[in-house]
């Protein structure tokens, strides 16, 4: 898809101030499309948009579906409904096993992880069925496929993940929508390294857990995004597309 056909797509991003969701940004910001970012904090954000006048933002919790709700409202009335959404906002769990995890911890993190992208599914679908064209693309991870990938919400989530994408894409494939996931392994970003406390465990963690024996980088996931999302890949519908550095064909 060539630059001028990206520019009449409006993308919504959740989660786009930083690590794999800031790349996608930047990604589809350089292709021309307008691109609208929801995020509880917009500190890159207001630096990438003094270079770019296509991207607009909304300081939001995805987290809490009223106020989210709330600023989608407010982004479709300003810069028009979503013609592709990117369900990227996550946080992680530290590995915390069900007994390390309180009915809040649990909360919070299926929220973010899983509530948040039902929130805004709900939201742009009914304007992408008008339209009889929509694509959603939602972030799961290797812990949806695989046990040991997270702690038990954050597995729960990516689990719950993969099993709406697909029923999504079940239900309203025949009506020109398409709902796809990637499978995130080890990837590079603040988030991901904050789980470790220095980069010699780092790197003696991915050395055993990946085959291709490093991270992989937000970049690489923005470019897989920016094929999922784009008519390229038409005809690849309620699918899971593992990025994990062969994580998941040990």
């Amino acid at each position: 898809m060539t630059s001028s056909n990206w520019q009449n797509e409006i993308i919504y991003i959740t989660g786009g101030n930083s690590g794999i969701g800031l790349a996608q940004t930047t990604e589809f910001l350089q292709l021309d499309a307008t691109v609208i970012v929801f995020d509880i904090s917009d500190t890159n954000l207001k630096l990438l948009a003094s270079n770019y006048n296509n991207l607009n933002f909304f300081v939001a919790d995805v987290s809490h579906p009223e106020e989210f709700t709330n600023q989608l409202e407010n982004a479709e009335k300003k810069f028009g409904a979503a013609t592709i959404l990117c369900n990227t906002a996550g946080i992680l769990d530290q590995y915390r096993p069900l007994l390390e995890t309180d009915l809040d911890d649990w909360q919070k993190f299926l929220n973010t992880n899983l509530t948040s992208i039902f929130t805004a599914c709900r939201f742009v679908l009914p304007e992408m069925l008008n339209q009889q064209h929509g694509v959603i693309l939602n972030m799961a991870s290797i812990a949806g496929l695989v046990a040991g990938g997270g702690g038990i919400a954050y597995t729960s989530a990516k689990h719950a993940i993969v099993g709406f994408t697909k029923q999504l894409d079940f239900e309203y494939a025949n009506q020109g929508i398409r709902v796809n996931a990637i499978a995130l392994g080890a990837i590079d970003t603040p988030m991901n390294q904050a789980d470790f406390a220095d980069d010699a465990k780092m790197a003696k963690w991915v050395a055993k857990e990946t085959p291709a024996q490093r991270w992989g980088q937000a970049s690489e996931v923005a470019k897989l995004s920016r094929f999922l999302v784009s008519p390229e890949s038409d005809y690849i519908h309620g699918t899971i597309v593992p990025i994990d550095g062969g994580w998941t064909a040990k």
